[in-house]
């Protein structure tokens, strides 16, 4: 019983140590991801291009009127952007 118990430990232990180095890798592999989306945000904007998907029209549309926080909520329904990616996104369409 007492090599049952150990096993089961060892088990344990393992699992939870696989699961904490997949979790900061997984969070290492956003934060790169999100680094670099960032800068290619940056380069767009310097080049003056801008994303002309057709979803994208209301984001104008809501600029358009003056309704930045509601652009900035639809973007985010859109594309599935985080708080701070959308508000990035929007303010370089207005630029």
């Amino acid at each position: 019983m007492d090599n049952a118990l150990l096993a089961a430990t060892l088990v344990l232990v393992v699992l939870l140590l696989l699961n904490s180095f997949s979790d900061s890798r997984t969070k290492r592999l956003e934060r790169r991801l999100r680094e670099t989306e960032h800068r290619l945000d940056l380069l767009l904007a310097h080049h003056g291009i801008t994303d002309d998907r057709p979803e994208l029209a209301e984001i104008d549309d809501l600029l358009r009127r003056d309704r930045k926080i509601e652009a900035i909520k639809r973007y985010r329904q859109l594309t599935g952007a985080g708080l701070a990616e959308a508000k990035a996104a929007v303010e370089a369409r207005i630029r």
